[in-house]
């Protein structure tokens, strides 16, 4: 049987109507590094079976309560990092000292979402050495440019999800590795709390400072923060051109 694609799956839970479980929190790690022709991060291909399924992305997953040991109960930044460090060495062999992680991005998923993972997105220099995967959660790993991925989720080859697309958007404006993270060391991190609204031409993510974003109305007129997914070319529009 066809797998559904990511798009289908949004389109029929907002339709469905129904909320979503408790939220869990979760971290990720993009872990880039510097080549001839530009910066590549890391993918990983997760089996079809457990949550994000099929879908290529970070290395990352849930944070764990040992993650927190020792930590103020409040400070679910710490436990994030830790957490997605911890990941990274479980997934993928590599070691990334949690300090020498920086706050990327955050993602509250719709409350449509069946699973619901409240994720801290980070991002290092990936360390020297070779990747290890077990072959069992993670089927495959690939070293990709940021346009390269987008390119090849566009051409039906691999599938993401839409923090990942919006992410991937926001390395391909860098071409070396110092630059992202001096670039990501200066600012505040981003909280993306998505909306859905669901269009004859596929289901439309809604972030703030999109014109449509309180009222759920794809067309209401004003200024764009939003991924259109369309069962073809998916299409990220900020107003302004970025952050």
């Amino acid at each position: 049987m066809a797998r559904e694609p990511h798009e289908a799956k949004l389109a029929r839970w907002a339709k469905g109507g129904k909320r979503g479980g408790t939220p869990v929190a979760a971290a990720t790690v993009i872990l880039v590094r510097d080549t001839a022709t530009g910066l590549e991060t890391l993918m990983l291909h997760r089996n079809s079976k457990i949550a994000f399924g099929g879908m290529w992305v970070f290395p990352g997953g849930r944070v764990d309560d040992a993650d927190r040991e020792g930590l103020a109960t409040e400070d679910d930044l710490g436990a994030a990092r830790r957490g997605a460090a911890r990941e990274a060495r479980e997934e993928t062999g590599l070691v990334v000292s949690p300090e020498a992680i920086l706050p990327f991005s955050h993602w509250s998923p719709p409350a449509i979402t069946p699973r619901r993972f409240l994720t801290w997105f980070f991002l290092a220099e990936a360390p020297a050495g070779a990747v290890e995967i077990d072959r069992g959660e993670i089927h495959d790993h690939a070293w990709m440019s940021p346009d390269e991925a987008l390119r090849r989720r566009d051409a039906g080859e691999i599938e993401l999800a839409p923090p990942t697309v919006v992410s991937l958007h926001e390395l391909a404006e860098h071409r070396r590795v110092e630059d992202a993270l001096d670039a990501v060391a200066a600012r505040t991190p981003e909280r993306f709390a998505t909306r859905i609204c669901v269009t004859d031409a596929g289901p439309i993510a809604l972030w703030h400072g999109d014109a449509g974003y309180e009222s759920g109305e794809a067309n209401a007129p004003g200024p764009r923060h939003r991924l259109e997914m369309s069962a073809g070319a998916w299409r990220y529009e900020r107003s302004g051109g970025g952050r």
